[in-house]
């Protein structure tokens, strides 16, 4: 089962780049697009609609800002938009598609960059968000989280990691709750399951060269329950051409798509 996940910085923009001329020969079972920047009913082409997929949307209020996108090749046997956080549920920041006893969600949190205001909203999101995945653990359903988590957790996972130490993303409160989810909370980094190198990145800046130099973050990921840990059988990033400020994480796990 092949799980591809992406930060579109703009779905429009991201097909204007080639993006779904790519993912026509990806042979992927779920797509997660983060990021779509657009309501559906600006998406009327039907490029956004692309065979043989199942096609689901989830927009912010705000035109031009934020929201998630799941398409399936099978069709999902229920859709769930939304996590019950108002504040954020307005954003189109969650969705997520089940089939028999797996979810896989498409997932955009906040990022804090910005301004002050904004990591406070952050910080309050992953003050809902970890009752929430703790209580996914109590449920006899395996997940994939995939998406754009706005947090590098460990040093390897951004260039430029000392000078970073005070910024949003790597701020020592976000990583802690990495390690929180990643520890005691039980959730597996799927990456890092098969590739523990340094330099592995899927988000650069505009500035300075960043993508040329190869000087980027980490924070896409496949975050999955425990029991599909061992399922994980490999991981890439996509950067031979570019859609996007973020490049796509694709993850392979040995599963049947036809039998979740």
């Amino acid at each position: 089962m092949r799980v591809i996940s992406l930060n579109a910085n703009g779905i429009r923009s991201a097909a204007r780049k080639g993006f779904f001329n790519w993912l026509r020969v990806q042979r992927a079972d779920v797509v997660c697009i983060q990021e779509t920047k657009a309501q559906e009913h600006q998406l009327d082409h039907g490029m956004f609609r692309p065979g043989p997929f199942h096609c689901h949307y989830f927009d912010a209020e705000k035109k031009g800002y934020s929201g998630v996108a799941i398409y399936a090749r099978r069709e999902p046997d229920e859709v769930i938009r939304g996590l019950d956080f108002d504040e954020f549920d307005r954003e189109g920041r969650y969705i997520e598609a089940r089939f028999g006893k797996l979810s896989v969600a498409s997932l955009y949190l906040p990022s804090g960059s910005s301004s002050e205001a904004r990591q406070e909203a952050k910080f309050r999101f992953l003050d809902k968000f970890m009752p929430y995945l703790r209580a996914l653990r109590r449920r006899r359903r395996e997940y994939i989280l995939c998406g754009d988590w706005n947090i590098a957790h460990k040093e390897i996972d951004l260039k430029n990691w000392r000078s970073n130490r005070k910024n949003s993303g790597f701020l020592p409160e976000e990583r802690a709750w990495m390690d929180q989810l990643l520890g005691p909370a039980g959730y597996v980094d799927a990456f890092r399951v098969v590739n523990q190198q340094p330099d592995q990145y899927t988000w650069w800046s505009n500035r300075g060269r960043a993508w040329d130099k190869n000087v980027g973050w980490r924070i896409d990921y496949q975050i999955v329950t425990p029991g599909l840990g061992n399922a994980v059988r490999g991981a890439s990033i996509y950067k031979r051409k570019r859609f996007s400020d973020h490049a796509p994480l694709t993850i392979d796990y040995d599963l049947d798509p036809e039998s979740t």
